[in-house]
């Protein structure tokens, strides 16, 4: 008996055409610039890119890619623990690790890897999450993949993750995990208050910095370094 496996995906396309729910990605003209964007020949403000420091079509930075790429060619063949991670990675992490004051740094290829990565090497079976509402969603993915317990308080509200703190008992390691920044508000985490906390119930603290990193701080090392609070985070 013929049967179309496929068949409910052009259900759903339907039904979200139906809601007017269904997503068409646009097609832009060049590079996003931190001056603006262009689209059906016009030059529109973009207010949409998280490319705040105008980094990724800098002159210097391009210029830089296209000496790396003639020395060293383009992707990496294999994974480091096979063939060795490349010079330019190893130097690179160095001065990320002096710039963070940090003892070593690790390179992902996006910053939803690095998220998903991070907690579920930190955290597993046995262990619990605490994780802010309104934390990205690759946070939310590496929650999920760890396999540890997952307490989601609040946004920002420190009250409720102490009641959470003080009640997770009988885990292995405790783990709470904090955008500093958050990307859809704008708003700033508590985080003076949660590295008390951290400090307090011997939990971890991993802070996602994606948004602040560049832009804030003395130094431009984020929203830690502005409150005075990088000693506190693990």
């Amino acid at each position: 008996m013929s049967h179309d496996r496929l068949a409910w995906i052009s259900e759903e396309l339907a039904d979200y055409e139906r809601r007017d729910l269904r997503r068409r990605l646009a097609v832009r003209g060049g590079a996003q610039r931190g001056d603006g964007i262009q689209w059906q020949g016009a030059k529109l403000a973009n207010f949409g890119s998280n490319d705040y420091l105008g980094l990724a079509t800098h002159p210097d930075i391009c210029q830089a890619i296209r000496q790396a790429v003639e020395r060293g060619g383009w992707g990496s063949g294999a994974s480091p623990l096979i063939t060795g991670r490349g010079e330019l990675h190893a130097r690179l992490e160095g001065r990320l690790a002096e710039f963070e004051a940090c003892e070593a740094a690790l390179l992902f290829p996006s910053g939803f890897a690095a998220n998903v990565g991070a907690i579920t090497c930190l955290a597993g079976p046995g262990d619990v999450i605490f994780s802010d509402q309104k934390n990205h969603a690759s946070i939310i993915d590496g929650c999920r993949l760890s396999g540890a317990a997952v307490r989601v308080f609040p946004h920002g509200d420190v009250d409720a993750l102490r009641t959470m703190l003080c009640d997770a008992g009988g885990f292995r390691r405790r783990l709470i995990v904090t955008d500093s920044l958050f990307s859809m508000d704008g708003d700033f985490a508590p985080l003076a208050d949660v590295a008390e906390l951290a400090d307090e119930y011997s939990a971890m603290l991993l802070v996602d910095e994606a948004h602040a990193t560049g832009v804030f701080g003395e130094r431009g090392r984020g929203v830690c370094e502005l409150l005075g609070v990088e000693s506190g985070v693990h």
